[in-house]
């Protein structure tokens, strides 16, 4: 579901665009214009799904990044309505008021709550009315369930393609599930229907994949950057040296350390880190200088020490 074909908008659409494009389609699908049509009903939800996105900065930012099949993976419907109030919106629209009797609109804007449409989600959304109050139970959805999912650091930089197995009911089930590049550890993905069967005969519930970027032996995350650390001599920390680097993907990088190096200085590997997202730029490896000072000292080295002391080394 593409939100912007969806409101008949550019990608390039101005708010106050996209807002009107929702407004017409707010007023042609919402439940009072079609009543008991299940269709509109589900056009409604998309159509405010949309809006929700769109019309909200970093949301749109998000969407228009990691386009629609990734965006859904990334974010739940809770994640996707918090924050919007569609009882406040659609009264900024004039739905129950300058609409009102005339238009076939309740007059109160709280007469419909939303919620057998959208769930708990949305701000300001409680339970919807029924004309004449003959509406049955609705059915119950699943129960969503949360996997723990670890991924090594190089899955992290390539993106990958992984098979989880869940039983349902003692039934085991394969579900094949891609790892975006750039994921970080505590993120969630959601994979929808995945979840536990609904106990009523509704729709199942959802899985959401929380992700553990595992430790790797030579690199520390830090954003997307990564840290490695690299052990010098004393000697190499004062003349200079050149050290050779193997990247995640294993190319071998050579780096100029100059004279005087301190402890603990960064030398800077540009566009070698892990990616910022699936289609964003890389972040850089950085090599962070450690000088190793002997313990033990042979005659001679104590003699070369003694005489670097003297010289005011």
């Amino acid at each position: 579901m593409d939100y912007y074909t969806l409101l008949g908008v550019d990608k390039s659409a101005s708010t106050a665009e996209i807002k009107k494009a929702y407004r017409k389609l707010a007023l042609k699908y919402h439940p009072d214009q079609n009543n008991g049509d299940k269709a509109a009903e589900a056009k409604f939800k998309e159509v405010n799904e949309a809006y929700a996105v769109l019309s909200d900065t970093q949301k749109r930012q998000q969407y228009d990044t990691y386009g629609s099949a990734e965006f859904h993976q990334r974010f739940s419907q809770e994640d996707i309505f918090r924050g919007f109030d569609l009882n406040s919106i659609l009264r900024q629209f004039g739905f129950g008021s300058s609409f009102g009797n005339s238009s076939g609109f309740r007059a109160s804007a709280g007469a419909h709550d939303f919620s057998s449409i959208f769930g708990s989600g949305a701000g300001g959304m409680g339970a919807r009315g029924c004309p004449g109050g003959g509406c049955g139970p609705q059915p119950v959805k699943g129960q969503d369930l949360t996997y723990d999912l670890s991924v090594s650091l190089e899955e992290v930089l390539h993106g990958a393609e992984k098979t989880i197995s869940l039983r349902h009911n003692g039934t085991p089930q394969n579900i094949s599930v891609k790892i975006p590049k750039g994921i970080e550890s505590c993120k969630r993905l959601r994979i929808s229907g995945k979840g536990a069967p609904s106990p009523s005969n509704g729709p199942p519930g959802d899985l959401y994949l929380k992700i553990n970027v595992q430790p790797h032996p030579e690199f520390i995350r830090q954003e997307d950057d990564l840290i490695i650390e690299k052990r010098i001599p004393f000697s190499m920390a004062c003349l200079g040296t050149e050290l050779e680097i193997t990247t995640l993907e294993g190319k071998r990088i050579k780096v100029k350390v100059p004279p005087g190096v301190q402890q603990e200085s960064k030398l800077r590997i540009k566009g070698h880190g892990l990616p910022s997202g699936p289609i964003g730029s890389r972040g850089d490896i950085y090599v962070k200088i450690a000088v190793r000072i002997p313990q033990d000292l042979s005659e001679e080295q104590q003699s070369v020490i003694d005489k670097l002391a003297e010289a005011g080394l």
